[in-house]
């Protein structure tokens, strides 16, 4: 049997969160409650809890499949990238790709 390791206890092995787990964070997670009070804010009518309502399916309708297909896409990539060459190419293009998106502000 494997048990969970304290912090700092080198010989636990590192586990990702299980589903539900990852949707049980996101009540801590500061970016969501940013983005939620965001667009609570700029799109309900505040005296109008069927506005809000809504505004909370349209964003649930539009995340939901997105972060699907974004988790899927990053089992698929992590596969891709366990190859060393593969991952090494990939953090160089990332790297040059960064400094390139960045030049054209530094240059000003």
């Amino acid at each position: 049997t494997t048990k969970a390791g304290t912090p700092g206890d080198s010989n636990a092995a590192a586990k990702p969160f299980t589903f539900l787990q990852a949707a049980a964070f996101q009540w801590v997670n500061p970016k969501a409650w940013a983005m939620a009070l965001s667009a609570i804010s700029l799109y309900a009518d505040s005296n109008n809890l069927f506005s809000i309502i809504l505004v909370a399916l349209i964003f649930l309708a539009v995340n939901f499949p997105n972060v699907s297909l974004w988790a899927f896409a990053g089992t698929k990539v992590q596969a891709f990238l366990s190859n060393q060459q593969r991952l090494h190419i990939f953090n160089w293009t990332m790297a040059i790709l960064l400094v390139a998106s960045v030049l054209p502000m530094a240059l000003q």
